[in-house]
């Protein structure tokens, strides 16, 4: 029997916390990769474009929204051993809940169609292969990692992980290669706006980073992740979910920033034409550095499409499961989701403003999960000794006013331009 005076067992006590913060990190990363999926990289590299670094400012401002937003997420489902669509069911009237499934499921079109978009880019950019063919192709692929499930949450949890390590690497390997401008860089941090067109992208940028259907997921990852009997352990899991979030979180917003960055250093005021689009990033790198700047790129791209498709579709089990306590097969989820991605493959639509109108989409629907969100996890019925701090729930509540008060000025001021 080891006691606290024997040698060696306070190495094993932290082998064993270890061992236990191991087991608990890992949903951060899953809904960090929505964080970063094709249509930040339409808004970032479309905003470091047009804009150089005057949109910097957004995505450190809404980073750190996902940071407290996700942090809620995961602890609701800590807390209360429920997600958040199943708490909505029981808490709300069913003609609210009803409707908030159909919005939902209207996000996770949009979501999905962002995703696919990216995905068939770079399969396009990389192999020449159509954009209506790369579309089934990342369709397929995302298939085959939501299958990896049935071995465990573990194997599904690694792919994901590894495949956002391929889309940092790609871009930092070109971030550290130009010139970014430290004196520019810096004046991007001070909030400010140039029209509505930097307006536009600015709510495209919140969109694709503060992504509603990953508020929902988060609380899928942790409701039966590891659960506690007493306070001192609910507080440790609770400490190692802020550090999950606060890496898991902070990374994605080091890989959201270096694009604007890349951006801005490599096509702001340069004669290249055509970098507001993907495809145009991709042949301006390779022009404006090398071929290996627009390879590193392509391929984070590709690793972004596939990884985030799979969350996606995965959020939209979460979500209809816990609106409906309705489950279909999962081949049929992706069909559904694809298919209207897949639509506008076929019709030839500019993909990259696809994108950039499907964030924006994003962006209308994070209210309908953030304010239940906030509701639920200031309730001390609900979240017992994980309850918010009233600090928390006022800045919670700041971030949700803040977000509903852009997404009204943006269409107030849509409809008086029309």
């Amino acid at each position: 029997m080891d006691g606290p005076d024997r040698p060696g067992s306070g190495k094993r006590r932290r082998g064993a916390g270890l061992r236990t913060r191991l087991t608990i990190a890992g949903p951060a990363f899953v809904a960090a990769i929505a964080y970063i999926d094709p249509g930040n990289f339409a808004t970032n590299f479309a905003a470091g474009s047009q804009y150089a670094y005057l949109l910097l400012w957004v995505i450190v401002a809404a980073n750190l929204l996902a940071m407290l937003v996700q942090m809620l997420s995961a602890k609701l489902g800590l807390a209360t051993g429920r997600n958040l669509a199943e708490l909505c069911r029981e808490r709300f009237p069913r003609p609210v809940s009803w409707g908030m499934w159909v919005q939902a499921e209207a996000v996770a079109v949009a979501t999905d169609l962002a995703e696919v978009l990216g995905g068939a880019i770079a399969l396009q950019l990389l192999f020449g292969i159509p954009l209506f063919t790369g579309g089934l192709i990342t369709g397929i692929v995302a298939f085959g990692l939501l299958a990896l499930q049935s071995r465990g949450h573990r194997p599904f949890e690694r792919a994901i992980v590894v495949l956002f390590l391929v889309v940092l690497v790609g871009l930092f390997a070109t971030l550290f290669r130009v010139d970014v401008d430290g004196a520019g860089a810096v004046s991007g941090l001070v909030p400010r706006f140039a029209g509505t067109d930097s307006l536009l992208l600015a709510t495209g940028i919140l969109g694709a980073t503060v992504m509603p259907h990953v508020i929902y997921l988060h609380s899928a990852l942790t409701q039966r992740r590891l659960r506690a009997d007493t306070l001192e352990g609910q507080r440790f899991i609770l400490r190692t979910t802020r550090l999950d979030v606060l890496v898991g979180m902070g990374t994605a917003g080091l890989i959201n920033a270096s694009m604007l960055l890349i951006a801005a250093a490599v096509f702001a005021g340069s004669t290249l034409t055509g970098t507001d689009t993907l495809a145009g990033v991709y042949s301006g790198l390779g022009a404006a550095v090398d071929e290996w700047a627009a390879l590193a790129f392509a391929i984070a791209l590709l690793a972004s499409g596939f990884a985030s498709s799979g969350v996606g579709t995965y959020a939209g089990q979460v979500v209809m499961q816990g609106f409906l306590r309705r489950r279909i097969p999962l081949l049929l989820r992706r069909v559904l989701t694809l298919a209207p991605a897949l639509v506008v493959l076929g019709l030839g639509v500019e993909p990259t403003e696809a994108l950039v109108w499907s964030q924006v989409v994003l962006s209308f629907g994070i209210p309908f999960a953030l304010v239940p969100l906030v509701l639920f996890t200031r309730r001390r019925d609900l979240m017992g000794p994980l309850v918010n701090h009233r600090l928390t729930t006022a800045a919670a509540v700041v971030v949700a006013a803040m977000i509903i008060a852009l997404n009204v000025f943006l269409l107030v001021g849509f409809v008086t331009a029309a």
